[in-house]
């Protein structure tokens, strides 16, 4: 039931780069059901509707809107882009989607301020944000961002990453000036010299990269996973509906095993990149072949984070974040995936 994928070189260039800045994602109350298993089990579809974000950052849901699964199983889809995990969590919070993409410490933030929702699949493990200088800058270093304006989206986890840089280079957050804006607003302001770093997203970041800019403060493990998060009135309502897009996203990860050049022409039509940009996020900063089970690996990453959200005021108390770790996870729907019911 697949589409034939995106080949178009013509298509990507002319792609418009204000893609990056519309938003999208849910909010809800209840438990979640244990859903029908997948394939020759599963409920008809046909005239339910779901609201699903798509985002440069979640290249698994462009391959799922691209390539039309969800639809053609008989869904009433509406789409709407996040720009950043703070607007998914914004969204899924409004209502104005069921099932949203944000960084796994986005997700933590969210619950443990009394967002109803749960994740219900990895996405990515990636490398998506580092700090960036633009070209010619003296600032080499986190000590040198001192006195300095950093741009930063709130709520995101460019956002934590920086604040991990500095704890772990013996900077306080109060010897910096934050700017907090929009992921591709942080750019545009480095560029025009309004701040003088950035911590950066991908693919914006990537694209960066190529234009000049330097990555001057990298670390893989201040990244958290790629979250893929649920309100929880949408997985009580609709478990035959969270389900199918839990099997879209498996299918969308065996997708984009096989077809990585397409993987990286679908994301560069969609963020306005060049293709070689495009292709260094898919085969350098993104992990999509990750366990898509959410456990273990992930709370021991957001057990480093959650303190930071405290200590800075974002969450009134640990007890509130320890709350949200131990209830955070829904993983019986990704347990039951069939990533081939899409082929």
């Amino acid at each position: 039931m697949s589409r034939t994928p995106f080949l178009s070189s013509a298509l990507v260039a002319g792609a418009a780069a204000t893609a990056l800045l519309l938003s999208g994602c849910v909010a809800g109350e209840g438990q979640a059901a244990e859903p029908e298993p997948a394939a020759s089990g599963a409920a008809s579809l046909e005239g339910q509707t779901l609201n699903i974000d798509f985002a440069t950052y979640n290249p698994l849901s462009l391959i799922i809107k691209d390539q039309g699964w969800l639809e053609d199983a008989g869904l009433t889809v509406t789409w709407v882009q996040s720009a950043g995990s703070n607007k998914a969590n914004e969204a899924l919070r409004a209502g104005a989607i069921d099932v949203g993409s944000t960084a796994g410490s986005a997700a933590l933030l969210a619950r443990s301020n009394g967002s109803p929702i749960h994740v219900i699949d990895i996405y990515s493990q990636p490398e998506w944000s580092a700090l960036v200088a633009p070209a010619g800058s003296s600032i080499g270093s986190v000590d040198d961002l001192k006195g300095k304006q950093v741009a930063a989206t709130k709520g995101t986890d460019p956002y934590f990453f920086l604040l991990q840089a500095l704890e772990a280079e013996g900077v306080s957050p109060d010897d910096i000036v934050l700017q907090n804006l929009q992921h591709a607003d942080g750019w545009a302001a480095l560029q025009n010299g309004s701040v003088d770093a950035w911590a950066g997203l991908d693919p914006i970041m990537a694209g960066a990269e190529e234009e000049g800019a330097t990555l001057f403060f990298r670390n893989v493990d201040f990244n958290s996973y790629g979250f893929l998060n649920a309100t929880e009135s949408f997985l009580a309502e609709k478990p035959d509906v969270a389900q199918a897009v839990i099997d879209a996203y498996e299918s969308a990860r065996a997708w984009a095993a096989e077809h990585p050049e397409d993987t990286a022409e679908i994301l560069a039509e969609v963020a306005g990149l060049d293709l070689a940009v495009a292709t260094k996020v898919i085969t350098e900063r993104s992990n999509l072949d990750v366990d898509p089970v959410p456990g273990d690996a992930q709370v021991e990453v957001l057990e480093k984070i959650g303190p930071i959200f405290v200590e800075l005021g974002d969450v009134a108390t640990q007890q509130q974040v320890d709350e949200a770790l131990a209830t955070l996870i829904d993983d019986e729907f990704v347990k039951r995936a069939d990533a081939a019911r899409f082929e």
